[in-house]
């Protein structure tokens, strides 16, 4: 694994999701093992069917955005908003706080749902009447843009998008803010919306597939995976001191090989969220420690890895391992304590990211 040479503070999570609305339901849903999906109709060239789907309420927002400010704001900026403020909150940092804060937001998908909205308004209406409010929330940086705005937050800005890899280099960035000093704490997360193109897709390139309620991350040979949405956020900081659920001290990611997959954690969450073609990825894994995987709560999305993330400050910090265990093929060690834990992402396409968080400076929160 690649040591940072200036290791991240977490200090603050904010979670929302198809399990709810912070970090006490995600909790909740990950001690259950899975969430409750919800059905969404799907019309399709062979006829409607209903799609099972993880989705977000946003509706806490208002808790901390005037209504009125949020009348042109759409589904997929509102959840980034809501969980960068729900992981200030948790970081105890007020709106008065974040004056030299950095702001990345990681997304797959991105604003799909409003850029294919604004492109049905130019086919309808044509160019001169097409929808301004759409096509301001379609603009890549939209979501990362309300998030500075609504801080007041000065320091860097950044959206990423790469994907299944697009938290991993999220933190990289995060990594040379911190280390460079151009900023005193990052709001990182990734967000991915829900949209009528992902039924699309599901049902037209998973045909031969029964359509599954729940994802089974350990059947790598079955198309299980449930379309979702969310946000995941972190606070992160260059102080040591102020890691509330540790540090993230490592870093890799690269061409898949499994002598190159380095795991140096006593646990491991791996990221297989029931896609086929990443489960023969994940089934070539061999490693002693044992694994977890907490993909049935949040769902089937790019930004996964940033849920993993937030699992296993969770685990650190409450000492506690969540979401399905998968067995090591030698005799099983039951877990008392642990010390660190590493989250593994996989994709089709034989890339990898796996980043490790340790408790060796939060034993004091």
């Amino acid at each position: 694994m690649t040591l940072l040479k200036q290791p991240m503070a977490i200090q603050g999570i904010g979670c929302i999701g198809g399990f709810g609305c912070g970090n006490e339901s995600f909790v909740a849903a990950l001690k259950d093992g899975y969430s409750q999906t919800t059905p969404i109709e799907s019309t399709h060239p062979t006829g409607q069917r209903y799609l099972p789907a993880l989705l977000a309420n946003t509706d806490r927002l208002t808790d901390f955005v005037p209504r009125r400010s949020l009348r042109r704001i759409d589904h997929f900026s509102r959840m980034a908003l809501l969980g960068g403020y729900l992981a200030l909150e948790d970081a105890g940092l007020a709106v008065e706080d974040c004056g030299r804060i950095g702001v990345i937001v990681a997304s797959g998908y991105g604003a799909a749902t409003t850029t294919f909205n604004f492109l049905e308004s130019i086919i309808d209406d044509g160019d001169s009447c097409a929808s301004p409010t759409n096509f301001s929330n379609s603009v890549h940086n939209v979501a990362a843009a309300y998030l500075s705005m609504q801080l007041q937050a000065l320091g860097p800005n950044l959206t990423i998008s790469q994907f299944d890899m697009s938290i991993s280099a999220a933190l990289y960035n995060a990594a040379c803010w911190l280390e460079q000093g151009r900023v005193d704490t990052v709001l990182v997360g990734g967000v991915d919306e829900h949209s009528s193109l992902l039924n699309y897709c599901y049902q037209r390139y998973f045909t031969d597939s029964v359509v599954a309620e729940r994802i089974a991350p350990f059947n790598f040979e079955q198309q299980s995976a449930v379309v979702a949405e969310g946000a995941a956020f972190l606070v992160l900081s260059r102080q040591p001191q102020q890691a509330k659920y540790g540090v993230i001290d490592s870093l890799v990611a690269g061409d898949f090989n499994q002598s190159a997959v380095k795991i140096d954690s006593d646990l491991l969450l791996i990221g297989a969220d029931g896609h086929r073609s990443y489960g023969e990825i994940y089934a070539q894994l061999s490693t002693p420690q044992p694994v977890y995987n907490c993909t049935p709560c949040y769902g089937s999305l790019p930004v996964g890895q940033g849920f993993d993330l937030a699992v296993a400050a969770l685990m650190l910090r409450n000492q506690e391992c969540y979401g399905i265990a998968r067995q090591p093929s030698r005799e099983s060690v039951e877990v008392n304590t642990f010390n660190s834990v590493s989250s593994l992402k996989c994709t089709a396409n034989d890339q990898f990211s796996l980043i490790r968080l340790s408790r060796q400076e939060c034993d004091h929160a």
